[in-house]
C-alpha cells in the first residue's frame, strides 16, 4: 500500500495519461475527418471521466438518479449505452484504485453475486457449442442478456466504493430523487390530454392503462414505484417528522394504482404484511390495514381496475368451470391477460419439455410462446421462473432459485447482526419484504427484466451490507 501523498502521486498520474490519451484521440478523429456528432460524445466522455474521478461522491449519486429517466430513451439505446458506459467508468476507477495501491470494497456476499454472473456465461459457451436447444444465431440475445446481470454486479461493486465516503442513511434519501422524473411524467400522462405530449412522453401502455412515466410501460413504472413505496415506508418509520414521507407515500401510491399493475397490487400487500410482521402492535396493524384498504379501494374505483377484478373470475385460478383448456380455448378471443398467461406458459413448457436440462439459452424464450400475428414478434415470458427454465432448464431454474435463497439468507444475517430499531435493521426488514414480495410477482410478471429496479435493488442491498459503524455516525433526523 502506498501513502496517502504518493497516492495522490499515483492517481494524478494515471489521470494525466488518460487525459492525453483522449485528446490523441480526438487530434485522430480530427484528422481521419471525425463526424462532429462523434467528436462531440468524446469530449462529453472526456469531460465526465475528469468529474467521475475528481467528484466521485458526487458523480455517483447523479448516475444513480438519473438512471430512472432513461428508459423513453430506449428507442436510441440509451440505458444501454448508460449501462456499458457506467460499468467502464467503474472498471477504470477500480483498475486506478489498484494501480496507486488504494483499497476496493468488496463483501463476501459480492463475490458469491459475481459467481452467479459468471456461471450465465456457461450458457452463452453452450450456445456457440450448439448444446441448446438453439443455435449460435441467438447468440445476440444471450449476450444481452447477461451484460445485463454483468451490469447489476457492477452497480454493486460501484456502490461499495462509496462506503466510509457518504453516510448510508443520506445516500438512500438522496435516492429518492430518482422518483422526480418518473413521478412528473406519470402526473402528465394522467392529467394532460395525450394531444399535447411530446410523443417521447406518451405513455406506452396496453390493456388499459396510459400511465408508465420514464419507465416505458406501466408494469415498469408500477415495479419501480413498488420499491420506492417501501423506501418511504422505511423512512417514515426512522423520521421524526413523518407527515412529508407521509404525504409522499400517498402520492406515490396513488400513481402505482394508476399503472393498473395487478399482480404488483398483490406484491405490495405482501410487502407491508413483511414489514409489519417484525413487531405487530395496533398502530401497525391498523396503519398498515388502512393503507391497504385505500390502495385496493383506489384500484377498484378505476374502470381498468374493475376489469381486472372481473377477469380473475374468468379463469381456472377462480372458477371450477374453467380448466387449463378452456382457459387456453378462452384466450384467443376473450382479452383476458390471465388466460392469455395461460396459453402462453402451456406453449412455453411443451418447448422446454423438448431441452429439459439445459434448455434453449438466454434471451430465447420469446421465441418459443405466443407470436404476434401482426409483427411475428414473440413476448416474454411473463413468469420468471418458466421463463428460466425455459432458456436454462432444470439445472438454470434450480441454480436461479438458490440465488433467490441465498439473497434472503444475507438480508436475514445481516437483519439479526444490525442493532435493534436501527435503521440498519428496519433497511433490512424492508429488503427482505421486497425481496419475498418480487419472488411472489416472478410467478405472472416479468420481473427479471426490470432493469432500473434491479439497479436500485442492488444499491441498496450493498449499502445494507455496510458495517453497522458506518450507519451510527448520526440518527435520521429527516
Amino acid at each position: 500500500m502506498l501513502n496517502n501523498q504518493g497516492s495522490r502521486r499515483g492517481l494524478r498520474l494515471m489521470l494525466l495519461i488518460s487525459f492525453a490519451g483522449a485528446a490523441a484521440g480526438i487530434v485522430a478523429g480530427f484528422a481521419a475527418g471525425a463526424q462532429p456528432f462523434y467528436l462531440g460524445v468524446a469530449l462529453f466522455a472526456v469531460a465526465w471521466v475528469i468529474y467521475f474521478f475528481a467528484k466521485f461522491e458526487q458523480a455517483v449519486l447523479v448516475l444513480l438518479i438519473l438512471r430512472s429517466s432513461l428508459d423513453i430513451f430506449s428507442g436510441i439505446q440509451l440505458p444501454a449505452a448508460f449501462a456499458i458506459g457506467v460499468d467502464i467508468l467503474t472498471l477504470l476507477y477500480v483498475v486506478v484504485m489498484l494501480l496507486t495501491g488504494q483499497h476496493v470494497r468488496t463483501d463476501k456476499f459480492w463475490w458469491l453475486f459475481a459467481s452467479w454472473m459468471m456461471l450465465q456465461s456457461l450458457w452463452i459457451v453452450l450456445l456457440l457449442l450448439g448444446a441448446l436447444g438453439m443455435d449460435a444465431s441467438f447468440l445476440p440475445n444471450a449476450i444481452r442478456d447477461w451484460l445485463r446481470y454483468f451490469s447489476w454486479v457492477i452497480i454493486y461493486l460501484l456502490v461499495m466504493q462509496l462506503k466510509g465516503r457518504i453516510h448510508p442513511e443520506k445516500l438512500i434519501s438522496t435516492l429518492l430523487l430518482a422518483l422526480v422524473a418518473p413521478i412528473t411524467v406519470a402526473l402528465m400522462q394522467m392529467f394532460l390530454p395525450a394531444s399535447i405530449l411530446p410523443a417521447l412522453l406518451t405513455a406506452q401502455g396496453k390493456a388499459g392503462s396510459n400511465v408508465s412515466g420514464t419507465l416505458g410501460f406501466p408494469n415498469g413504472l408500477g415495479i419501480f414505484l413498488g420499491m420506492f413505496i417501501a423506501l418511504v415506508w422505511w423512512k417514515v418509520s426512522i423520521s421524526k417528522q413523518r407527515l412529508p414521507w407521509l404525504l409522499l407515500l400517498g402520492l406515490i401510491s396513488f400513481i402505482f394504482v394508476s399503472t393498473g399493475y395487478f399482480t404488483g397490487l398483490i406484491a405490495v400487500f405482501i410487502l407491508i404484511l413483511c414489514i409489519n410482521a417484525d413487531k405487530i402492535t395496533p398502530v401497525r396493524l391498523i396503519g398498515a390495514a388502512i393503507f391497504c384498504f385505500i390502495i385496493l379501494s383506489l384500484f377498484g374505483s378505476t374502470e381498468f381496475g374493475q376489469q381486472r377484478l372481473t377477469e380473475i373470475y374468468q379463469t381456472p385460478l377462480l372458477n371450477p368451470d374453467i380448466d387449463v383448456s378452456r382457459a387456453i380455448i378462452l384466450s384467443y378471443g376473450d382479452s383476458n391477460s390471465f388466460n392469455w398467461r395461460i396459453a402462453h406458459w402451456y406453449y412455453l413448457l411443451q418447448a422446454w419439455a423438448k431441452f429439459p436440462i439445459l434448455g434453449y439459452g438466454l434471451g430465447t424464450s420469446p421465441e418459443l410462446g405466443i407470436r404476434n400475428l401482426q409483427t411475428g414478434g414473440g413476448y416474454a415470458a411473463h413468469n420468471d421462473y418458466i421463463r428460466v427454465l425455459v432458456e436454462q432448464g432444470i439445472v438454470g431454474l434450480v441454480i436461479f432459485v438458490l440465488f433467490l435463497i441465498v439473497q434472503g439468507i444475507h438480508l436475514v444475517r445481516l437483519l439479526q447482526r444490525s442493532p435493534e430499531k436501527s435503521p440498519q435493521r428496519s433497511l433490512c426488514l424492508i429488503l427482505i419484504a421486497l425481496l419475498i414480495s418480487n419472488s411472489v410477482s416472478m410467478l405472472s410478471n416479468n420481473i427479471m427484466d426490470a432493469t432500473t429496479f434491479f439497479l436500485y435493488w442492488w444499491v441498496l442491498v450493498a449499502i445494507a451490507g455496510w458495517e453497522k459503524e458506518k450507519w451510527q455516525v448520526h440518527q435520521s433526523t429527516i
